[in-house]
């Protein structure tokens, strides 16, 4: 029986979200194979976004792993650390929501011998065997640009293969309903207005690099040829368009009146007001797509708003609770299954500060299980306080 073409399509909003074969057995992500690109790009060019996932990020990674055994955490590889790796990951899971590692193993197969970071926006899945496993990833850091064969390629992680295929990837993808090989932040909700948010950026930047339009019209009765007018136009945009000539003099002279030209300004229509309006309205939806319940945690002070102490402490502990920690298990539990493949039974926990109802930093150890339940009564009672609200 022939495979069919397209594995699975839905959308969301007007962003079409797909797995589909490429051109080979490797399995294409989203329009044009270059979905996480995009969440790339939107990070880079919506200043909230980017603040909301870098906040989140920092608030994972923490103040780093730490392991009661020690020298566990001290080489990844020959030249990072277990904790370089985890910054990284960090990233790669809160912006792309998954996260990859390439596999080493020692000549005998029974160890890891080294572990490299490899950045998940490069990475495709083959198709799932008859078994409907994946077998291996195609890695390419330019899939605009490359094709299957141009990718390198990776076995899926697979202990019991390890003397056969020495080097392989390690994955971990959270499960997303309707998705076989791919997943998803957890602010995908909110990809459509973090695009409007950087429409409306490009909006206000180019009202201002564009001075002269449409907010002036110059009629001419030179009878000019079209490379004359070009030339006239440009002039006027050299001298009197953008930013640094707002406000200058504009200054003509002609032989009588009857060749002057007709200079009507353009009423704006009140566009610019009308993004202005819908500022809050963007900043609020991207904040309930990244589930942060108050700006405060981000250092952003809402208009009308007090600040108040309460406020910011309730909002950062759901944060920490129902965001933080449960995204710190996944990509624990990750590290976890590595690690003792060399070491045994290993528990890893990261190190951060957390504020609680009673004005206290208090610095914790959160370990995979705990991290996991998303309950900051239940870390360890080891905990030193630091420093006190006043």
């Amino acid at each position: 029986m022939a495979k069919a073409k397209l594995i699975h399509r839905y959308k969301t909003n007007h962003n079409t979200l797909k797995e589909e074969r490429g051109e080979g057995s490797f399995i294409r992500f989203g329009n044009n194979n270059a979905f996480p690109q995009k969440l790339i790009w939107l990070n880079n060019h919506s200043s909230l976004n980017g603040a909301c996932i870098k906040a989140k990020t920092e608030a994972i990674i923490g103040k780093g792993l730490i392991c009661k055994t020690e020298g566990v955490l001290d080489n990844a590889n020959p030249y990072e650390s277990w904790n370089d790796i985890y910054k990284k990951v960090s990233y790669d899971f809160t912006l792309l929501g998954d996260y990859a590692l390439q596999i080493v193993w020692s000549k005998d197969g029974k160890k890891i011998a080294e572990a490299y970071h490899v950045d998940m926006s490069y990475v495709r899945a083959e198709e799932k065997d008859e078994f409907g496993i994946i077998p291996g990833y195609y890695i390419s850091a330019d899939w605009a640009l490359s094709s299957q064969g141009d990718a390198n390629y990776l076995p899926a992680y697979c202990p019991s293969k390890s003397i056969k295929q020495p080097k392989q990837l390690f994955t971990i993808k959270p499960y997303r309903p309707g998705l076989e090989y791919y997943s998803l932040p957890d602010y995908v909700g909110s990809i459509r207005i973090i695009e409007l948010d950087t429409e409306i950026d490009n909006f206000h930047t180019n009202n201002i690099q564009n001075g002269l339009a449409p907010s002036l019209a110059i009629t001419t009765f030179t009878n000019a040829d079209a490379e004359e007018q070009q030339w006239v136009e440009k002039a006027l945009r050299n001298q009197y368009g953008g930013s640094d000539n707002a406000g200058s003099l504009l200054y003509m002279d002609v032989a009588s009146r009857d060749e002057a030209p007709i200079i009507t300004p353009i009423a704006t229509n009140g566009n610019d007001t009308y993004y202005e309006v819908m500022n809050s309205m963007i900043e609020q939806k991207i904040l309930t797509g990244h589930r942060i319940t108050s700006p405060m945690i981000l250092g952003i002070k809402t208009e009308g708003q007090l600040g108040g102490r309460d406020e910011m402490l309730d909002a950062y502990l759901l944060f920490m609770n129902t965001v933080i920690n449960p995204m710190q298990s996944s990509i624990l539990k990750g590290i976890e299954q590595l690690l003792e493949v060399n070491y045994g039974d290993v528990t890893i926990g990261v190190t951060t500060t957390n504020l609680f109802e009673d004005g206290t930093f208090e610095t914790d150890v959160i370990v995979t299980d705990e991290a996991n339940e998303a309950d900051s009564k239940l870390l360890e009672k080891e905990n030193e306080t630091v420093e006190t609200i006043k």
